[in-house]
């Protein structure tokens, strides 16, 4: 009979699950959240009873030796788990909670009193830890945070849950992607604020459409900038991890990002993303217009049913032609009221409309990158805590 993983292992099995499950990246983050939070309190409260007994998980008590008085070796043994819930901001989390045998004065763990409730701040630091190494003073304060100034725990305990996350972290982004074979890779930056008293910092996300049409959580990593040099750093650990050149590389206006993209994957398409643009536009359009001109972009890029013709036209250079037809039709309307706003469009026009040569059925996906934003968005706007995010952008 096959023997149970420890709690710990198994939680760690899931999250390593996580990614080859070719689920959404919303899902993903959120369950990363949900499960990181398990991990530092499951990791918390086995080293509480290691700390207990004076002893580690399988070691015997004759073979253990303690120079502390407060974690003298004590007679007793582990006896299984029973499940604890716990309420979590995204939804209730259980917990394996240690019983023991025989020992001779009774357990009590600090975690556990009335109940644990307010594990926001548990679940922003585990995404903070996925792409910034932790402090013990980073966990200390967040577990006080969320369990309460009573759960004081030892050092050592602290250090040991940092070890386990950062692990998961560190084993994550070394990963093989030999085996990753993308059609569609989308890229973008969200802003987090790391410390008290610190300023924002981008976080870089890749996220991708397989060719088998799954998507995959690709990369995840801070940076002290959005500049040419970090991302350039950043997909080109992708490509030597294995990474091949997607068809199609989906990102937004900044400079630095498009010019290492077209340095590590020079024969990828390149799409901007259309969301980004419209937000571009609409920033220097008066109140009373924009709903106008918002109407008015997108339906440049509504291919559904071409002007005036009851036969749609096929993705390729006729359909980009045709919608760039649009796009200056737009510049003409709208340029002589808001020319500093559609100055840019008939320069982009052609970064705007690449999607366009690729399957009608992919086109409302692969056009913009907002995706990631609306990924970070939601998961961290239950969070709210000294991690929060402090530019998450809107959902397309």
């Amino acid at each position: 009979m096959a023997r149970t993983l420890p709690p710990v292992q198994a939680i760690r099995a899931e999250i390593d699950a996580l990614f080859t499950e070719g689920r959404d990246l919303v899902e993903v983050i959120e369950d990363i959240a949900r499960l990181g939070a398990r991990l530092i309190i499951q990791t918390a409260v086995e080293a509480e009873v290691d700390a207990f007994l004076g002893r580690a998980r399988y070691q015997r008590a004759d073979a253990a030796t303690s120079s502390d008085e407060a974690h003298a070796v004590r007679p007793g043994h582990r006896n299984g788990h029973c499940p604890t819930t716990i309420k979590t901001t995204s939804g209730p989390v259980t917990i394996a909670r240690p019983k023991l045998r025989g020992t001779t004065e009774a357990f009590a763990s600090r975690l556990f009193g009335a109940g644990v409730t307010r594990t926001n701040a548990l679940e922003t630091l585990v995404i903070a830890s996925f792409v910034r190494g932790l402090s013990v003073r980073d966990v200390e304060g967040a577990l006080a945070d969320a369990l309460g100034p009573e759960a004081a725990l030892s050092k050592s305990t602290v250090s040991t849950i940092c070890q386990a996350i950062v692990a998961e972290y560190d084993a994550w982004s070394r990963r093989d992607l030999t085996g990753v074979e993308l059609d569609y890779l989308f890229l973008d930056a969200s802003h987090f604020k790391m410390h008290d008293g610190q300023r924002a910092e981008p976080v870089l996300a890749a996220w991708g459409i397989t060719t088998e049409g799954k998507p995959v959580f690709t990369g995840l990593s801070a940076a002290a900038a959005e500049s040419t040099d970090a991302w350039h750093d950043f997909l080109t650990d992708l490509a030597t991890r294995g990474l091949r050149p997607p068809l199609l590389v989906v990102s937004d206006g900044a400079p630095g990002l498009i010019a290492a993209a077209e340095q590590v994957f020079p024969r990828s398409l390149r799409q901007r993303c259309v969301i980004h643009k419209c937000r571009n536009v609409l920033s220097k359009v008066s109140a009373g217009d924009q709903a106008q001109v918002k109407a008015a972009f997108w339906n440049i890029f509504d291919t559904g049913s071409p002007d005036n013709d009851d036969k749609e036209i096929e993705p390729g250079p006729g359909l980009v032609a045709w919608v760039q037809a649009r796009i200056d039709a737009f510049a003409d309307t709208w340029g002589g009221r808001y020319p500093s706003a559609v100055k840019s469009l008939p320069t982009d026009r052609q970064s705007l409309t690449t999607y366009l040569r690729f399957p009608p059925e992919h086109h409302k996906r692969i056009r913009h990158s907002n995706f990631i934003e609306r990924t970070f968005g939601e998961t961290l706007f239950r969070s709210k805590t000294r991690f929060r995010a402090v530019n998450w952008g809107f959902a397309a």
